[in-house]
């Protein structure tokens, strides 16, 4: 589809896929349109080109009719990229054009719970397993059943159920990327996605768990036949103007994976983890300054028989670690990265933080992060380097056109120098500067 076919389709708006969105009954229409360039001097990832430059159109239009208790929905979104050579790491996280991502019933069943049926996103507790990711110019779609028990925001308990089937996002070759060729996703069961997430108060905090069962098997496409079961445990506090906040998230992660895609590979136990630790405090007045002190830590692969890197599953990783598109080289697995981070408000239509994480390895011996750069032998080491990073978001219309700018500038460590497969010792340098519209 032409880009100026894709502007008059729409501006933005994925309705929430949690809750009804407006108490009264009709049909609804809501969109947007993004536009965003990225652009990258020196690559951090192995295996692709530099310097690389892109250039992202998101289109998502969403409608909703309700009637009484039944609400039904659908959303098309239309993601293509250009500019984009050959080695670039362009994949399906920035091409999936005109997809109908959405297409549900929901229906409120008693007082306190919804149930919807069909194609949706999810986005169950932090997001950092399970995301519509908003950030990567495309997101993730699951089709299914989902049960929502009560309210997340509310003062009671909540919960959410699901039980999905991830779509796969088509075209993935190359060059139908590259051309943003049209096909449909498909999903099947030989890849499956079952859990919950239960909220409550607890003494001004709220505490959350949560299940996660990842099952595939080798259908149309390899696959590392994923049997995988995450636990998690969270407490957390909102921010609020002259008090202290926090998060805290330790998730469990156990089952089986091969080794590889191979069909012949040899299957492994799994036992991998994931701790996000986080505090800060914002200050009343002008700005609304917060400071937080942050700890990312995801386990990698050691030696042994057990398969130690941790799957994040479908989390999104802008709002805890790096941007993603282009960029893309820091990820949840094999990082330690303890960071402080400082965010502002100065005005009520403009927002933004800077973050500066140092980045080390959980294992000397697997890939760093989402890299894909790694020294077998260890010899190495596991220091990265220093990512700082940031946003600034700002309101041109209210409620209708935004600006964003998202920056990253990786200082490469001894890792970088020393590792067989190192793109180069340069530093890297990431820009992305967006504007969305909105109806």
């Amino acid at each position: 589809m032409p880009v100026r076919a894709c502007a008059l389709l729409g501006l933005l708006a994925a309705a929430p896929s949690a809750a009804f969105v407006a108490e009264e009954d009709g049909f609804s229409l809501s969109g947007s349109v993004r536009a965003r360039y990225e652009t990258l001097d020196r690559q951090a990832r192995a295996g692709f080109g530099a310097p690389d430059d892109l250039l992202a159109f998101r289109t998502i239009v969403g409608a909703r009719y309700r009637a009484g208790a039944v609400e039904l929905g659908a959303e098309l979104r239309d993601s293509r990229a250009y500019l984009a050579e050959r080695d670039s790491p362009i994949s399906t996280g920035e091409v999936n054009a005109l997809e109908l991502v959405q297409a549900y019933v929901r229906a409120r069943v008693g007082t306190a719970a919804t149930l919807q049926a069909g194609r949706f996103v999810l986005s169950p507790g932090s997001g950092r397993l399970v995301a519509d990711d908003s950030y990567r110019n495309t997101t993730n779609g699951f089709t299914g059943f989902r049960l929502d028990l009560g309210e997340e925001d509310d003062a009671g308990p909540a919960a959410v159920l699901f039980a999905v089937l991830p779509q796969n996002r088509l075209p993935d070759g190359r060059d139908a990327l590259l051309a943003n060729r049209v096909a449909v996703d498909r999903e099947s069961f030989d890849t499956v996605l079952i859990g919950g997430v239960g909220t409550a108060p607890l003494a001004g905090a709220r505490v959350q768990g949560g299940y996660y069962l990842l099952s595939e098997r080798d259908g149309g496409r390899a696959t590392r036949d994923r049997r995988l079961h995450t636990l998690t445990a969270r407490l957390l506090r909102d921010p609020q103007p002259g008090a202290v906040d926090f998060d805290i998230e330790y998730a469990r992660q156990f089952g089986r994976a091969a080794a590889s895609t191979a069909a012949a590979a040899p299957r492994q136990t799994v036992s991998a983890f994931y701790l996000h630790a986080e505090a800060g405090r914002t200050w009343a007045g002008p700005w609304q300054p917060r400071l937080s002190v942050e700890l990312e830590w995801a386990s990698g692969d050691g030696p042994g028989r057990r398969y130690g890197r941790f799957d994040t599953l479908y989390g999104s990783r802008r709002s805890d670690l790096a941007p993603s598109g282009i960029y893309g080289a820091v990820g949840r697995a094999n990082i330690i990265s303890p960071a402080l981070r400082l965010e502002v408000e100065p005005g009520p239509r403009t927002d933004a933080f800077v973050a500066v994480h140092g980045l080390w390895m959980d294992s000397a011996t697997d890939a760093f992060a989402t890299s894909g750069v790694r020294d077998p032998a260890g010899a190495a080491g596991r220091y990265v380097g220093t990512q700082v990073e940031g946003r600034l978001r700002h309101w041109l219309l209210r409620d209708r056109l935004q600006f964003e700018g998202n920056f990253a500038w990786l200082a490469k460590g001894r890792f970088y120098r020393a590792a067989p497969n190192s793109p180069g010792t340069a530093n890297t340098h990431y820009l992305s500067l967006a504007l969305t519209a909105f109806f």
